[in-house]
């Protein structure tokens, strides 16, 4: 086993050095976060993520597991170093790499010996290059450090078991020993059959942009094809499974709602599309303007569809929102679309009361002016109108007749698809789901 890295405890850094440390390999972490890292280090996650903190607390206990704030600890210990730093939406679309290279200069004058740096973050092609030009420079070992890509492909909410059975292992390398080091590293999920794609750095770049780009198209695809099918009185619903039969297609991703968010899908796709500007073949990827436009148009429909659900005017008009987190199985509110949804209910003057799972406290920090309900029942107190913005489990599983005795008024709106509508219809409620016909909002000024 290897003596291990990991140079951001965020997302990605905490849940790749829990993992490798339930591997077997000895991990030791760093963050510039000092708060997050010593919550780390108690064994507390500091951001939900399922399975995640009983392994945290597993392998601090079996000591495979450090944290460390000296980066000179960090460069005597491994023979490995991942970095995992963020690369947030800078100034017009373009990824900020300044974290990242402060890693780098960080890290570089603490490595005397021979070692090998990989890289996880998502970022513009050409940049592991720079960076290995970069540290070669500063470190006191010089060429002895090599630096590899191995980009991640964690999905929030099964981000555990992407990292001990991932689909793919992908590895951007320049030598062959970057190459037979990350392959220790990864002994284990090679011996189940893991497949793993070993390429030039630039290449594995573009791998994780390439298939962020790919998958943030086709669920802007289905759901501009849930507007058409509105148009039409049509039901996106089946024309998905029809289209996901397609073996070419597939099912997945071809889900329609309010959208896609997140720290990954959003960013990613607007830094891909800086990062063609800049190589001169923007024009190459001028769809993606579209995929962007399509998905924070959901947003715009489900704000008008409220709007005309109560009357014309959210004024002084008591909304509830199911869910705030971008996604069920998460408390990552970044780039949410639900809670964009809340700040222009919010801006038009519209109450809004809000419940969700396990994203409430990280809602509340972004926009305090919303009200956070401990239970559904509490969210939807007198309201106007009921929104279901983050397909959580436990909201298919609401009894409609019990929710309709605390409402003013029984109209929901479904932008995630995913309810069953006929039960909500019998107990009274007027339904409606983004793309699909027979679900019908009130007239403006009618009781439901």
């Amino acid at each position: 086993m290897a003596r291990v890295t990991i140079i951001g405890t965020g997302y990605l850094g905490l849940t790749h050095a829990v993992c490798l440390a339930e591997l077997g390999h000895d991990v030791l972490a760093i963050d510039v976060d000092k708060e997050k890292l010593a919550r780390a280090a108690s064994g507390a996650a500091p951001f939900f993520e399922p399975g995640l903190e009983p392994l945290l607390r597993k392998n601090l206990d079996a000591g495979r597991l450090r944290f460390t704030t000296s980066f000179a600890d960090i460069g005597a210990f491994g023979e490995v170093h991942f970095l995992c730093v963020g690369t947030p939406e800078g100034e017009a679309g373009r990824a900020d790499l300044s974290f990242i290279y402060a890693a780098a200069d960080a890290l570089a004058p603490h490595l005397a010996t021979e070692c090998l740096i990989a890289g996880k973050s998502t970022v513009p092609v050409g940049t592991a290059r720079q960076l290995r030009s970069r540290v070669q420079a500063l470190a006191p070992a010089g060429q002895q450090v090599d630096l590899a890509w191995n980009p991640e492909f964690l999905r929030e909410g099964f981000a555990v078991q992407d990292s001990l059975t991932p689909d793919r292992i992908v590895l951007g390398v320049v030598s062959s020993r970057a190459e037979e080091v990350l392959r220790e590293v990864y002994v284990t999920a090679l011996a189940g059959g893991v497949p793993m794609l070993v390429m030039d750095l630039e290449t594995a770049e573009l791998v994780k942009v390439a298939a962020n780009a790919f998958l943030a198209t086709k669920i802007s695809f289905i759901n501009a094809m849930a507007e058409v099918c509105e148009q039409v009185g049509a039901d996106v619903i089946p024309l998905a499974e029809a289209l996901g039969h397609d073996a070419r297609i597939g099912r997945r991703f071809l889900s329609p709602g309010l959208g896609f968010g997140g720290g990954c899908l959003p960013k990613d796709v607007r830094a891909f599309r800086a990062t063609a500007s800049a190589l001169g073949v923007d024009s190459l990827v001028s769809w993606l303007s579209t995929v962007d436009t399509i998905n924070t148009g959901r947003r715009d429909r489900v704000v008008e569809l409220a709007r005309y659900a109560v009357g014309g005017t959210l004024a002084g008009k008591r909304v509830a929102v199911l869910g705030v987190a971008f996604k069920p199985n998460s408390d990552d509110v970044r780039d949410s679309p639900s809670l964009a949804v809340c700040g222009r209910l919010t801006a038009e003057g519209a109450i809004v009361s809000v419940h969700d799972p396990v994203a409430m406290p990280s809602a509340a920090k972004r926009q305090p002016e919303l009200t956070c309900a401990p239970t559904v029942f509490e969210a939807a107190e007198d309201a106007d109108l009921v929104l279901h913005l983050t397909e959580w489990s436990d909201y298919q599983a609401i009894d409609p007749a019990a929710l309709a005795g605390v409402v003013a008024r029984r109209v929901i709106i479904d932008a995630r698809c995913c309810l069953d509508a006929a039960p909500w219809r019998a107990a009274g409620w007027s339904v409606h789901v983004l793309g699909r016909p027979g679900h019908e909002l009130p007239e403006p000024g009618s009781t439901p």
